[in-house]
C-alpha cells in the first residue's frame, strides 16, 4: 500500500534506516566517550493487557525521541504464534468511541493496516466462528520494522506478575530476557523475588546475555515494603516512579511514598546487610495508546542512561554501574560524583523561565533502625513499611541541603551513608497525571562504596 511518497511502508522504513543510521554512524556512534540515551523499560501491548500493536507502540516511542524500549508484557515473551480477533482488538479501546480532536471512531486495526500495509499485516478467518483475526507479530519480526542503527533499539522483556502466598502482589521486570520465565511461588514477597532472580540468572547464564531485573511499582496494592526490598540484596533496581495513575507512588496517610521506601531500604541494606543500595528507575508502564484514556498513557517517565553504545550490553552495564538518572521531564546535562573530593555535582538544562530546586537527600550515621508499626484510621496495625521517624537525631532519608539554579552541588561531610539528588522544576509534567504535578529527576545514591565489602 504505497504512501504519499509512492514507496511501500517497508521500503520507507528501509530508507529511513539507511539515512538515519548512516547519519548517526557518521556523527556519534563511534564518537569518543559516552552519551545520554533515553529509554522506557516498562511497556505493554496486545500481547497482554495493552491496547496497541507492538509495532505501533514502538513507533510512538521512536517518533517521540526515545532511543530504546522494552515491551514487557505480563507473564509472556512475545514469541511464537499468536492470533487475536479483530473485535477483541477494538474492544481494548475500553468503550471510548472517539479519539481526541477527531470525528471518527477509534480503530487501532485500521490504523495498524494503514501504517504498515497489507503485505505486513496478516489476517485470517477464525476457524471456530469465522471472525477476522490478526496475527500479533513476535519480537524477532517487529524489531526489524522498528530498529534504527545507532538511534533506536528494542529490548525483549517480560513483566513476571505474581502474588505471594501471603496475598502480596509483586511484579518483576526482566529486560533483555531471551527465555520465558514462569512465575515463582513463595510464602512472602522476598521469597518470590529471590526465586525469580535465580530463575532469570539461569537464563542469562545460558544465553550469555546480561538481564536487567527490577521490582515494579512497589506501592501497587501496597504489595512490597521497604523491608522486603532491603532483604533481597541481590536485587539492584526498583521503580521509584511509575507512570500509572493509582499505583500509589505518592503514598497516602497511612503508607509512605516510594521515595521513602527507597531511603529505608537503602539504609537497611548499607547498615544491616553491608550490601549495595537500590538504584531507582522511572518508567511509563504504558498500556493506553488508543482514544483518550489517561490512566497509563505513554510519555510520563523514563530513564536517561550514559553509555558509549546503543546496545543491550552497554546500556545494562551502565545501569548496573548507576550511571543513569530517572526523569519525568527534567533534563540533566551531567551528573558527577568525585569520590576523592566527596563532591556530588549536577548540571541541569534550564529552559527559559524555569525555576529549579535540588534537594540532596540521604541518611547520616546514627539514624534509628527501630521501626514502628503504622496504625490505620481504625486503630489497627497496617502491614506496610515501618515508621522509622524519630523526634530528634539523624533521620532516614532527610534533606541534607537545598540548592536553587542549574549547577547545584553537595560536598559530603563524612557522616552520610549515601546521598542522592532530586531536582524539581516549576514546569508541569507534559503528560498530566493525578500523582504528580511538576517535572522531576532523580539521581542515584553515591558515597556508599566504602561501606560495602568487595564481593
Amino acid at each position: 500500500m504505497p504512501g504519499r511518497t509512492g514507496f511501500h511502508p517497508a521500503m520507507k522504513n528501509l530508507l529511513r534506516w539507511i539515512l538515519c543510521g548512516g547519519l548517526w554512524l557518521a556523527g556519534g556512534l563511534h564518537a569518543d566517550g559516552p552519551r545520554w540515551w533515553k529509554g522506557n523499560l516498562h511497556t505493554h501491548t496486545l500481547w497482554s493487557d495493552g491496547d496497541g500493536f507492538p509495532e505501533m507502540v514502538g513507533l510512538w516511542y521512536r517518533e517521540h525521541g526515545y532511543n530504546f524500549l522494552a515491551l514487557s508484557d505480563h507473564n509472556v515473551l512475545s514469541q511464537g504464534e499468536r492470533w487475536m480477533n479483530v473485535s477483541n482488538v477494538l474492544a481494548r479501546s475500553r468503550g471510548e468511541p472517539w479519539r481526541a480532536g477527531s470525528h471518527r471512531p477509534v480503530d487501532p486495526f485500521r490504523d495498524y493496516l494503514r501504517r504498515f500495509g497489507p503485505d505486513w499485516v496478516e489476517t485470517r478467518r477464525n476457524p471456530t466462528n469465522s471472525e477476522t483475526q490478526v496475527r500479533l507479530k513476535p519480537f524477532g519480526e517487529y524489531r526489524a520494522q522498528l530498529e534504527v542503527a545507532g538511534r533506536f533499539l528494542m529490548l525483549p522483556a517480560e513483566e513476571i506478575t505474581h502474588t505471594a502466598a501471603n496475598r502480596k502482589a509483586i511484579h518483576i521486570g526482566a529486560v533483555n530476557l531471551h527465555d520465558w520465565i514462569p512465575t515463582q511461588d513463595g510464602a512472602t514477597v522476598p521469597e518470590v523475588l529471590a526465586r525469580t532472580l535465580r530463575a532469570v540468572q539461569v537464563s542469562a547464564d545460558r544465553n550469555g546475555s546480561p538481564v536487567l531485573v527490577h521490582v515494579n511499582h512497589p506501592n501497587y496494592k501496597w504489595g512490597v515494603t521497604a523491608e522486603d526490598l532491603a532483604q533481597v540484596v541481590e536485587e539492584p533496581f526498583f521503580e521509584v516512579w511509575n507512570g500509572v495513575d493509582g499505583d500509589n507512588d505518592p503514598g497516602d496517610a497511612h503508607h509512605p511514598p516510594t521515595e521513602t521506601l527507597w531511603d529505608v531500604a537503602n539504609t537497611l541494606r548499607l547498615v544491616t546487610f553491608q550490601a549495595p543500595p537500590l538504584f531507582g528507575l522511572a518508567t511509563d508502564d504504558s498500556h493506553d495508546f488508543q482514544g483518550t484514556k489517561r490512566r497509563s498513557p505513554p510519555g510520563r517517565a523514563w530513564v536517561m542512561v550514559r553509555a558509549s553504545h546503543l546496545t543491550p550490553e552497554s546500556l545494562i552495564h551502565a545501569l548496573q554501574a548507576g550511571d543513569f538518572y530517572a526523569s519525568t521531564g527534567v533534563e540533566l546535562r551531567d551528573v558527577r560524583f568525585d569520590g576523592k573530593e566527596r563532591l556530588l555535582s549536577l548540571r541541569i538544562h534550564a529552559r527559559p523561565g524555569e525555576r529549579l530546586v535540588t534537594r540532596f537527600i540521604g541518611t547520616r550515621r546514627g539514624a534509628s533502625l527501630d521501626g514502628r508499626r503504622r496504625i490505620g484510621a481504625n486503630g489497627k496495625e497496617i502491614d506496610t513499611t515501618l515508621d522509622y521517624r524519630t523526634g530528634s537525631g539523624p533521620q532516614i532519608g532527610e534533606v541534607l541541603a537545598l540548592a536553587k539554579g542549574s549547577n547545584p552541588s553537595y560536598h559530603l561531610r563524612g557522616d552520610e551513608l549515601y546521598v542522592r539528588a532530586v531536582v524539581t522544576s516549576s514546569r508541569r509534567v507534559a503528560v498530566a497525571t493525578t500523582e504528580a504535578e511538576f517535572q522531576t529527576a532523580w539521581t542515584q545514591p553515591v558515597g556508599w562504596r566504602n561501606l560495602v565489602p568487595a564481593r
